[in-house]
């Protein structure tokens, strides 16, 4: 390493915080061309090399082609020669070939008049770690994904439920209109009823009177008595026709006022639906906006680690 003018003591001092530093670092020391000058065990072991083969290696053997080649390498070193310090997350290849993340910072050393005579380099290698926070940023988004795919099918699928009772119960409001219809049709029926009972009622009472009159006039009025009593008769069996009519509407009547109650209870029972698929679907939009959230968050992770 670069020889460091300072007081015995310091210097003590200072070599003690490069051995503590040395033991638990990887650490590497270039010269202002990117030759290597100096490495301690830790970099060699995580690079794949051993101590020997760093010497003289040029810094450009650790990066992959795509850095070496652009313009931020030379950026790179141009600002270590003119004593700018960098800090960052980068990318280096071992021996091997195997891509390894680092934590590095390369620091320019000076000599005693100021001019920057080697690079001191500190990294940690952060691929575990990385590759870690990867995999769970991937899986929260993947989860995400999958979350917000169910999510529009459950939304999808409750809005299909809704429009399926949305169109019973317009179909159950014709069925009442209907049912309403029969009720008024069914009382027109009595009406009716009622009115030929008692056009019955009232002939066979003219039949009645005509008969007294008949058996009054004696051989004279034999044969009205005879069309009376016919007519009687006729009255008196359209009497019995009305009460069976009457029998029969009133059995509708009750049927329809049944159908009737079953209907609008089913029809209670399809807005309650609705309202609970519409607080539904509502829940599932506020799991699809929770969603979106996590995504963001998990991306932002990504960004902060």
């Amino acid at each position: 390493m670069v020889a460091y003018n300072t007081s015995g003591f310091c210097k003590l001092n200072e070599r003690a915080v490069l051995n503590a530093l040395e033991k638990s670092l990887a650490m590497i020391e270039f010269n202002t061309q990117g030759d290597v000058l100096w490495a301690n065990e830790n970099f060699a072991r995580a690079m794949g090399y051993q101590v020997s083969e760093l010497i003289g290696i040029h810094h450009r053997k650790f990066c992959v082609p795509d850095f070496v080649n652009s313009s931020d390498y030379k950026m790179l070193w141009d600002n270590l020669r003119r004593g700018k310090t960098f800090q960052d997350k980068i990318t280096r290849v071992t021996k091997q070939g195997i891509i390894l993340l680092l934590e590095a910072t390369y620091m320019p050393v000076l000599g005693e008049d100021g001019q920057v005579v080697a690079v001191l380099k500190v990294a940690t290698d952060i691929t575990a770690r990385e590759t870690a926070k990867t995999q769970v940023t991937t899986e929260l988004q993947q989860m995400a994904e999958d979350l917000l795919v169910r999510t529009e099918k459950g939304i999808a699928r409750n809005q299909q439920v809704a429009s399926a009772i949305g169109r019973v119960m317009n179909d159950n409001e014709s069925n009442l209109n209907d049912l309403h219809d029969l009720k008024e049709q069914t009382t027109a029926i009595h009406h009716i009823v009622q009115t030929i009972r008692e056009f019955a009622s009232h002939t066979n009472l003219l039949a009645l009177n005509a008969a007294i009159e008949a058996a009054h006039a004696g051989e004279h009025g034999r044969g009205f008595n005879v069309v009376a009593t016919e007519v009687r008769k006729l009255a008196q069996s359209v009497q019995e026709a009305a009460k069976e009519i009457h029998a029969t509407v009133e059995g509708i009547s009750k049927h329809v006022h049944r159908v009737s109650e079953g209907t609008m209870t089913s029809q209670r029972a399809i807005v309650d639906s609705q309202h609970q698929i519409q607080l539904t679907v509502d829940e599932f939009a506020g799991i699809g906006e929770a969603v979106g959230k996590l995504d963001v968050q998990a991306k932002t992770l990504s960004q902060i680690l």
